[in-house]
């Protein structure tokens, strides 16, 4: 796993008294995460980029590309600290995104049926001082499905706005035997990597500040 990339300091911004952090995501799920960790957003400021995948596009670079392309699309003042993120399921070279409906839903849960795949999140932190990375792969196996276990899956809803189609902290759990990797990262947000990466950027928890005050 590539180490994070360190921007130079710049000068002054650890003197700073207050540093802001804003989250680059509208998903309650890293915030529930963020929270975890004593980290609460003093805004949400969710980018628009384009996520069509390139031409041949790797899955792992993708959601590298992504983090990336939504932190850079957001400019920080002095004082901030944006933190973006991108989950990508992919199936070998396939990347999975949101299904567009029902029908393609269920598509995507016959391919991963009985099988393992991989879930990549990656996460860009940006400051005055630039953008630090990481990127986490877990895997996921999903047990074989029958056509009654889609069913009923797919009547849940929870498949919308889904990459994949599913999402492990919901219904879909018990669907799934075995994970391996960070179970943070597969819900939206991998916790150790990015309280190093807020550590880095000057960013400390609620709990350690009260300690200090």
């Amino acid at each position: 796993m590539p180490a994070p990339r360190e921007a130079a300091p710049a000068g002054g911004l650890s003197r700073l008294p207050h540093r802001r952090l804003i989250l680059g995501s509208a998903s309650p799920r890293r915030r529930e995460i963020l929270a975890q960790l004593g980290y609460e957003p003093e805004e949400v400021r969710p980018p628009h980029i384009d996520e069509t995948p390139l031409k041949g596009e790797l899955p792992r670079a993708y959601a590298r590309r992504l983090a990336r392309e939504k932190a850079e699309a957001l400019e920080p003042a002095p004082d901030e600290v944006i933190l973006c993120a991108d989950t990508t399921v992919a199936l070998g070279r396939r990347i999975l995104g949101k299904p567009e409906d029902e029908r393609e839903a269920a598509s995507f849960l016959r391919a991963l049926s009985g099988r393992r795949h991989r879930v990549i999140t990656a996460v860009a932190v940006r400051d005055a001082a630039g953008i630090r990375e990481r990127d986490v792969v877990s895997l996921v196996r999903f047990k074989r499905l029958s056509e009654e276990d889609i069913a009923e899956y797919l009547a849940t809803g929870d498949w919308r706005g889904k990459a994949g189609g599913y999402a492990i902290q919901g219904p879909a759990a018990g669907l799934i035997p075995w994970v391996s990797g960070s179970w943070s990262a597969i819900v939206g947000l991998p916790a150790y990597e990015t309280r190093q990466l807020l550590r880095a950027a000057g960013l400390r928890p609620r709990h350690s500040q009260e300690a200090h005050a």
